[in-house]
């Protein structure tokens, strides 16, 4: 028996770097993984990977900064498997946020504009298409993920800082709507994660310089994350709602 057997999972940005490890670690515990990207090359890449394996997979284009995008996705899976079950808000920019391009007088209109689109309406957006499945069914796990330098402040990136704060807010309000009908929300937030398949060496050096904050003295991977939102979405947690789970490896303590 697997933690999810039965269930749906939306993973929005499940294509690549930490939402392709939701997405198999959905499939593992016997879930059927919806693979939703705004790259759908990576989604069916994804699909097919857990397909061959043997687990339940669906690949969808999903543009989360637009309504119709969101709908489609949601009508998709219900038409594939005839529910949904969960849903993990994991599609957000930040890998091309230009870090020394982020403070007050430095960020365009444009650039703030951008990552709140994607960071903060998508998931409004997202959780507006998804969650009549889960009225109807009185039942249903969403899982927003924020991010530890809500907690701490990221210097150099306030859009994208102020973005991830938000998205703390926007889940304790949602519980509190939705614990009428069953249906839990929670906020999972990452520390600095080596996301990338084939990172620079300069990239490596901050991850490093991270691990070296951390009361666990590693790089973060995306294996790290997965059993807390598996977690989130199993019924292990059917009395935990509006709740933030910070998984940094003692890096920010909340």
């Amino acid at each position: 028996m697997g933690l999810l057997d039965g269930k749906v999972v939306i993973v929005t940005g499940g294509g690549n770097g930490i939402g392709k490890a939701y997405c198999l670690g959905i499939a593992r515990e016997g879930g059927a993984a919806v693979v939703a990207d705004i790259d759908e090359k990576a989604a069916e890449g994804v699909a097919k990977a857990i397909q061959d394996s043997g687990g339940k997979a669906l690949a969808t284009k999903v543009d989360v900064a637009k309504f119709s995008s969101c709908q489609e996705m949601a009508n998709k899976t219900i038409e594939k498997f005839g529910q949904i079950d969960g849903l993990i808000n994991n599609a957000a920019i930040f890998m091309s946020v230009p870090a020394e391009r982020g403070s007050l007088q430095t960020i365009t209109e444009a650039e703030w504009d951008k990552i709140m689109a994607v960071n903060v309406k998508g998931l409004w957006l997202c959780a507006k298409a998804v969650v009549p499945a889960m009225q109807q069914r009185k039942e249903g796990s969403i899982v927003n993920i924020s991010s530890n330098m809500a907690f701490n402040g990221g210097l150099g990136m306030m859009h994208y800082v102020v973005s991830k704060a938000a998205v703390v807010g926007f889940s304790r309000v949602l519980a509190r709507e939705l614990g009428p009908d069953n249906v839990r929300v929670n906020t999972l937030a990452p520390g600095s994660t080596m996301s990338e398949e084939s990172p620079t060496d300069d990239a490596i050096k901050n991850y490093e310089r991270s691990a070296s904050t951390r009361i666990l003295k590693r790089i973060e991977q995306p294996e790290d994350l997965v059993g807390t939102a598996l977690y989130l979405l199993s019924d292990l947690s059917s009395f935990v709602t509006g709740q933030v789970i910070l998984v940094n490896g003692g890096a920010v303590l909340h």
